[in-house]
């Protein structure tokens, strides 16, 4: 392969990325705001039309309230993408501080935060996350806090281990002999570099935080019954199986996994689009 169609491959590859990522992008944000505007419909029951199987009047079905399991599983995987976003935004902030702070703090803080990290990671996450929820009340306020305060060493991790490299640098060793101060080091210096594996972290945080969310919800440590989250609709399915509503689990579960999944190949795309040599054609 020559090297003007390796360019124009590579530039192909790209293009179809940035495609990739925008229809994605649109897909969730189409999600996310349909499952708030039809979050009070999710909950309207309706005895004349209950257990019914998927059809055209109703694409997943109906529950034994009457319920439209299509809206309900909108509306809960809109609740899950904005917690899973909410929460992925402050582990990755958080391991972003931590990360950075263990890498130029000094060896006191640096142990300090390692045996944080080795702590956090040494417990189970669902585990981890039940008790936190626990301890914060349940409901929304304490899945928030369980998700987001389980999630954060391995990305902490990561990006210490690039602050200690970047500490190593010709550039950086200089403008430290100049008496530039640690943090304006860190600030102008070494946020740039860190952005890539920040961003890219960030993105894959999301699928971990939304099946996380779900899991514990369904284990009945998470969000109230009252909300149509997909721990919700799946706990509440699983009584109904053995009767053969099957819809009842499997469109709400799939369209979980699908979402999961979407998540996970974003922050793929994303980190090849940052550092294309990272990606084997």
């Amino acid at each position: 392969m020559t090297e003007k169609s390796r360019s124009r491959f590579s530039l192909n590859r790209r293009q179809s990325t940035l495609l990739f990522l925008l229809v994605s992008l649109v897909i969730l944000a189409g999600i996310t705001v349909a499952g708030v505007l039809l979050e009070e419909q999710a909950a309207v029951t309706d005895f004349t039309r209950t257990n019914l199987a998927p059809g055209r009047a109703f694409w997943f079905g109906t529950d034994w309230m009457g319920r439209d399991m299509f809206i309900r599983t909108i509306a809960g995987l809109s609740l899950s993408i904005r917690i899973g976003v909410l929460t992925a935004a402050v582990s990755a902030a958080a391991a972003l501080v931590l990360g950075t702070a263990a890498a130029t703090l000094g060896r006191r803080a640096d142990s300090v935060i390692s045996w944080c990290i080795d702590l956090v990671m040494g417990i189970p996450h669902i585990l981890l996350v039940m008790l936190i929820s626990i301890a914060c009340g349940r409901g929304f306020a304490g899945v928030v806090a369980g998700v987001s305060l389980s999630h954060w060493p391995s990305l902490a991790r990561v990006i210490r281990g690039e602050v200690l490299q970047l500490r190593n640098a010709p550039y950086i060793l200089v403008v430290e002999k100049l008496g530039v101060s640690k943090l304006q080091i860190a600030g102008r210096h070494m946020l740039p570099h860190l952005f890539p594996q920040f961003l890219t972290g960030l993105i894959l945080l999301f699928p971990h935080a939304i099946l996380h969310e779900a899991s514990v919800t369904f284990l009945g440590f998470g969000l109230s019954s009252e909300q149509p989250a997909i721990g919700v609709i799946l706990s509440e399915s699983m009584q109904y199986l053995t009767t053969g509503r099957w819809w009842l689990a499997l469109f709400p579960g799939l369209s979980l996994v699908l979402v999961v999944g979407l998540f996970a190949l974003l922050g793929e795309r994303v980190r090849y689009l940052l550092d294309p040599s990272s990606v084997h054609e």
